[in-house]
């Protein structure tokens, strides 16, 4: 299987993890297929950090105008911080922005964009995974590994062993 190839069928089983792990943390349907729309205005990233570590996001802006969604993605990764993820791990506000209209846009830049929140999610659910008093629901971890790469997977192999 070519390189690419095996990448985006790898980014599609992460895409549909982390829409499963999601869904079923907060109890809440993404309500749209399109993963970014349904993130984008940070309520369902909230819900989630607030399942995982009840009150550590004391207000959601439910209200649907851009600014409301961008302050949620921020709340959203400060509460990440709060629960020991680095900066590195986090995506940037940004990367939930519909950036489909825009015209000197790199041809993959959007799929970067998507990969950026993935990884966030996948940190998030590895933390959850090793909280001794989080049990809920579980993130497949194995269905990152293509995307994080296998350099990073060995990494955390080491580490987990």
């Amino acid at each position: 299987m070519e390189w690419r190839q095996q990448t985006s069928v790898s980014s599609a089983d992460a895409f549909n993890e982390a829409k499963r792990w999601i869904e079923e943390v907060t109890g809440k349907s993404f309500g749209c297929s399109d993963f970014r729309a349904a993130l984008e205005n940070g309520v369902l990233l909230c819900d989630l950090i607030n399942q995982l570590k009840p009150g550590i996001i004391k207000r959601v802006n439910r209200l649907s105008t851009p600014i409301a969604g961008l302050d949620n993605v921020n709340v959203f990764l400060k509460a990440c911080e709060k629960l020991g993820l680095n900066e590195s791990q986090l995506f940037h506000p940004g990367d939930l922005q519909d950036i489909s209209t825009r015209v000197t846009l790199r041809r993959d830049e959007g799929n970067r964009r998507l990969k950026n929140v993935l990884i966030t999610i996948y940190w998030l659910g590895r933390k959850a995974h090793l909280d001794t008093l989080y049990n809920g629901p579980q993130l497949n971890l194995k269905a990152f590994e293509g995307l994080l790469g296998l350099a990073l997977s060995k990494v955390i192999f080491y580490f987990s062993l």
